[in-house]
């Protein structure tokens, strides 16, 4: 017996209701994921993820279903919107993304990024950002964020370009000595063969990230998404302009970033600073 399709939420979620009317115009058309394949030219595998929702839909398929079901641009316009639809689903979303990427360009303005923090630091953000939440929810989602940062060590890490903001190194997390251990665990990656942090002075003052924390993935595929999170949500921008105009204001703040020497001498004055 066929496995039963996963179940959809189309009222909920624009990418799950792309999912849907691609089953349901499918099946109307008396079509099988074999069938459909050689018409859009996606493996049959792809296809199926596609109509669970399991995947990203790329940016040439909307056009390719559209003329294949003569839907008159719908897949279109639902691509457009989901495209900018907020995740309640982040992680999963952030951790798919995360595995196909060979580069992570990230601006954090407030707190270490997931991929570079230590157990204790994020334990610390977790708690404060959800105190209602018990110890095996807060130890559960510790596990996940930990999970991440196996990447950096995998058989073909992406390539990590980080820029920090200067107040993240004068905010305290946790006690001085969690928050010594976290600056500590930053110093390697300041300019390595892995990847690279950079901070970003106060003097600099202004920029087009203030209040948020956009990243830039650079997929498998050859192409690039952006995608910004806050505290409970997360929004994954894939339309062509948007991801040029982060992309253009991530390489303003980076060419205004310190150099790797200045950044590892300002962390290290940073730790200095900490009482003991």
């Amino acid at each position: 017996m066929p496995a039963r399709p996963r179940e959809l939420t189309p009222d909920r979620s624009v990418r799950h209701l792309f999912g849907s009317e691609m089953r349901r115009l499918r099946e109307q058309a008396g079509m099988t994921l074999e069938s459909l394949a050689p018409v859009v030219r996606y493996s049959r595998s792809s296809l199926a993820r596609f109509e669970t929702a399991d995947v990203m839909v790329p940016p040439d398929l909307p056009n390719k279903l559209d003329a294949a079901f003569g839907t008159d641009g719908l897949f279109s316009k639902l691509y457009a919107i989901a495209g900018r639809e907020v995740h309640p689903d982040k992680y999963r979303w952030r951790m798919e993304l995360e595995a196909r990427a060979l580069t992570i360009d990230e601006y954090a303005g407030h707190l270490v990024p997931g991929l570079l923090r230590t157990e204790k630091y994020a334990r610390e953000i977790f708690r404060m950002s959800n105190p209602e939440s018990s110890s095996d929810e807060t130890e559960e989602w510790v596990a996940v964020l930990m999970s991440r940062k196996a990447l950096l060590h995998g058989s073909r890490p992406p390539y990590p370009s980080i820029i920090l903001d200067e107040a993240i190194l004068h905010r305290t997390v946790g006690t001085p000595a969690e928050m010594r251990a976290q600056l500590e665990a930053l110093l390697p990656l300041v300019d390595s063969p892995d990847g690279i942090i950079q901070i970003l002075p106060f003097r600099h003052g202004g920029h087009a990230f203030m209040g948020g924390s956009p990243t830039l993935l650079g997929l498998d595929d050859g192409t690039t998404v952006a995608y910004e999170e806050s505290i409970r949500t997360g929004q994954l921008i894939e339309g062509s302009e948007d991801v040029v105009r982060h992309r253009r204001a991530y390489d303003v703040i980076r060419a205004n970033a310190l150099s790797p020497r200045e950044t590892g001498a300002l962390i290290t004055s940073a730790m200095e600073a900490l009482p003991t």
